[in-house]
């Protein structure tokens, strides 16, 4: 058999048994002997309804340690572990468990109040063991996958249409899990906040089998808040992967405690993905920090990573840097979509071969549907969703350079900007995130981007907001923006 994942977990808990591997929210604090009881004990009771190679488990979660023992468990079974976040609602996990057809629903009941509710909607029976407390449920399963190195489904952003489900393997996670552990240089001294969700590929194999692999303790957290990420940044987190709203949010918390400058002793590696930077944002970040704050680039399907800096404090680049080693990329001449390949790239989507066929070039690259260039370096900038593309006046706009302009303003924390088709044209409408709507107004900004933006990238309408809608990553999720603000749109 292949290398697994699982065996990441076999070799810490054999060769450092006592070493601290997780800690969350419950205050639930395991040595990696303690992970590996949980996760054999969790084994059993996944063996108890039925589970076996092939079939999906689907762990309705928000992060704690019992969430981590479950997917090996459900690994060491053969098993494709389903990791969903129990903030969705009823009918968007329904629609997941249809499509994915798991034998078996776990729930993260006593670190998630709203997986609890899901778990009693199913009926599910409790079972308390090393692991803790969980739900279980038994579903109708469907047939066993037939790749024997696959090792979880993640489904895409999205509450529409037929789910779209991710299929990572072994070698997929493992490499993504190495990649992400070599770029940081982590060790056992280290400590790695984990407040990512697992339901995402950043949470699950950039930091938690990243953490794992190399032996580093992971701090998870079940929801972000700034005021816990300051205290654990006190309390000697060493590594930091995070999206820009999170970092933004720090920033915002301290500022209000008329603290300008972190301080922490510990802190070493800053990093903010998801989103693309700015200059200044990142010149703020830095002094903040006081260290460098490293950018990457990556997607679901492709277990996170493509690209990713190793910058020097103080270095104004806002590039993703190179590719990582192992992985390609190249801008299709035509389009401009960056295309990639190595193993880092997903096996396909489940139960969707139409979609698999498209999202990959007959030269069989992965689409990325993302646009960028590659500069004289060979470090890749994203130029924005090639969907998202916005043609105002014939002229091309990529909006994360408005949405730059627009965050230089001190009092912006982040902004979200789309195009809305209207008199065969296309309108820029800037979505703005602020602490107080009443502090600032549209009409400041609109003037603040006036020598920041060309005539033809000025957004024809800002609206403030003190909350955009996210994902449970903290992506901005542009595709409701119109709907959420219908009633503010002119």
């Amino acid at each position: 058999m292949t290398d697994r994942v699982e065996d990441f977990l076999a070799a810490q808990s054999s060769a450092r048994p006592q070493a601290p591997a997780l800690s969350d929210s419950l205050d639930q604090r395991w040595t990696f002997a303690e992970l590996d009881r949980a996760a054999q004990a969790g084994q059993t009771v996944l063996s108890g309804v039925g589970v076996g190679p092939g079939d999906r488990v689907v762990i309705v979660l928000e992060n704690c340690n019992a969430a981590v023992a479950m997917l090996f468990a459900a690994w060491r079974l053969g098993a494709v572990a389903v990791p969903i976040n129990a903030r969705q609602s009823p009918p968007e996990l329904a629609r997941v468990l249809a499509h994915a057809g798991p034998a078996a629903v776990v729930y993260t009941s006593l670190a998630s109040p709203d997986a609890a509710q899901h778990a009693a909607g199913a009926g599910a029976t409790r079972h308390q063991g090393a692991f803790g407390m969980i739900d279980v449920a038994a579903h109708p399963r469907g047939a066993p996958a037939p790749d024997p190195d696959l090792a979880v489904l993640l489904y895409t952003t999205g509450t529409t249409g037929t789910p779209k489900g991710v299929m990572l393997s072994h070698a997929n996670l493992r490499f993504g899990g190495l990649a992400s552990a070599r770029l940081r240089q982590m060790t056992a001294d280290d400590l790695i906040y984990g407040v990512l969700p697992m339901t995402h590929v950043f949470g699950l194999a950039s930091v938690m089998v990243a953490g794992v692999s190399a032996g580093c303790p992971i701090r998870l957290e079940a929801r972000f808040s700034a005021a816990t990420l300051y205290q654990a940044l006190q309390d000697g987190v060493s590594l930091l992967p995070a999206v820009p709203q999170m970092h933004a949010l720090l920033m915002q918390y301290t500022q209000s405690k008329a603290m300008p400058r972190l301080g922490s002793t510990r802190l070493r590696y800053v990093s903010s993905g998801a989103a693309p930077l700015d200059p200044e944002w990142k010149r703020k970040a830095e002094a903040f920090y006081g260290v460098a704050l490293q950018n990457g680039y990556g997607l679901t399907e492709t277990t996170a990573g493509v690209c990713a800096t190793t910058h020097p404090i103080g270095l104004a680049d806002i590039s993703v840097g190179p590719p990582l080693p192992g992985v390609q990329i190249k801008i299709d001449p035509a389009t401009n979509e960056i295309l990639t390949q190595g193993p880092n790239v997903m096996l396909g989507y489940f139960n969707n071969p139409q979609d698999t066929a498209a999202a990959f070039a007959a030269d069989g690259w992965l689409r990325t549907g993302d646009l960028g260039r590659i500069d004289d370096k060979g470090q890749l900038h994203i130029l924005g969703r090639l969907k998202e593309l916005i043609i105002h006046g014939g002229f091309n706009v990529y909006p994360p350079e408005v949405e730059a302009a627009l965050n230089a303003h001190p009092q912006v924390i982040q902004s979200a900007v789309i195009g809305r088709p209207r008199n065969g044209d296309e309108d820029i409408l800037a979505f703005v995130q602020v602490a107080d709507e009443n502090a600032l107004q549209p009409e400041t900004l609109h003037t603040f981007v006036k020598d920041r933006l060309a005539g033809y990238k000025r957004p024809a309408q800002i609206i403030l907001t003190t909350n955009l809608p996210t994902a449970p990553t903290g992506k901005i999720l542009k595709h409701r923006l119109l709907d959420s603000f219908a009633d503010h749109l002119t």
